[in-house]
């Protein structure tokens, strides 16, 4: 007779871990089918339809509150849906999802597309409107130099100071787009080197908070829910970060005030943005990336390469998982 399964009592408990893992995976693996298609939609359609199937069989009552946007912009993983079993004894869990971080770099094959999620105890994530967000991220060693409202030149000098080398050993990653013609004519005339990316500032933002990826900070405004999403992997690599949200269409300031943001102005740092207890980050890489391989197929099966991190556990787990079909011949590979 086999025991009946015992809910959850933590988030980042390794039965939950193991079924947020799963959750990322499959959703690699969806969207990695559709990689070099040409039709980010598409690509980010399927990733989110996959993540919302494994989540709704989870043994938690969900909170989705940070998502694919608002309930009417959204078909699925919106800001507010509730996700997971529902049943009175399980576990109340936050959840910030980004099913297919850099939907164009899946969607033309290109390096550092990835499936994540984070999940909190309930209020330990950030209610962050679909809005910009002003950051800079770095890792442990730079973590006190940093000040959001400093000029560039400034900044870069006190993290190289931290770090023990000078501002021209620098790696500066930045969104490649015109909103950032100023602050990468500043880092160039500070001295600093700079690896302008298409996509993919999450990615970034752990890169920089691990070390030997000779990448050091990443500064510039993308999006507020990557934005939370980097707290929480840095709340588990015990990185740095300063933020701001940065509304620029209308009705963006009513929205922050009816989500409980009443500064707008307000500096961020990642124990603000995810002030929870007990956090689980989890990613699979969809196309290969610095910390990640993509999604590979083989004759028999599947290859996903991910990490999992759990702050309370204090605990950081690289896995590269086989996925095995159901042919009698499948030959793995090391």
């Amino acid at each position: 007779m086999t025991a009946e399964r015992q809910p959850a009592r933590e988030v980042g408990s390794e039965a939950l871990s193991r079924e947020f893992l799963r959750v990322c995976e499959e959703a690699a693996i969806d969207a990695a089918r559709t990689m070099g298609q040409g039709d980010r939609r598409h690509s980010d359609h399927v990733a989110v339809e996959a993540m919302r199937k494994e989540m709704d069989a989870l043994p938690m009552r969900g909170t989705v509150v940070i998502g694919e946007g608002e309930r009417d912009q959204a078909p699925m993983l919106y800001i507010g849906e509730k996700v997971g079993q529902g049943r009175p004894e399980d576990l109340e869990v936050d959840i910030a999802v980004d099913p297919l971080e850099g939907t164009n770099l899946c969607a033309t094959g290109s390096p550092g597309a990835i499936a994540v999620l984070a999940a909190s105890n309930r209020g330990g994530l950030l209610h962050a409107p679909d809005c910009y967000m002003e950051k800079i991220v770095v890792g442990p060693g730079a973590r006190n130099a940093i000040d959001l409202d400093a000029p560039a030149d400034d900044n870069l000098k006190a993290i190289a100071r931290a770090l023990g080398r000078g501002v021209r050993d620098l790696v500066v990653i930045v969104l490649d787009r015109p909103r950032h013609e100023k602050l990468i004519a500043d880092i160039r005339r500070a001295g600093a080197r700079i690896k302008l990316i298409s996509d993919g500032d999450l990615s970034a933002g752990i890169t920089a908070a691990v070390r030997r990826t000779n990448v050091h900070v990443v500064m510039g405004i993308g999006g507020a829910p990557e934005g939370v999403l980097t707290a929480a992997a840095l709340r588990c690599l015990n990185g740095g970060m300063r933020a701001r949200l940065v509304p620029t269409k209308p009705g963006q300031e009513e929205r922050m005030h009816r989500m409980g943001i009443t500064d707008v102005k307000r500096i961020y740092t990642e124990r603000d943005l995810a002030p929870g207890p007990d956090i689980l980050f989890v990613a699979t890489g969809v196309t290969d990336g610095t910390l990640m391989r993509g999604v590979r197929f083989f004759g028999g099966g599947i290859r996903t390469s991910s990490v999992l991190m759990a702050n309370r556990r204090r605990m950081i787990r690289f896995v590269d998982t086989v996925h095995v079909g159901d042919g009698e011949d499948t030959v793995i590979e090391f």
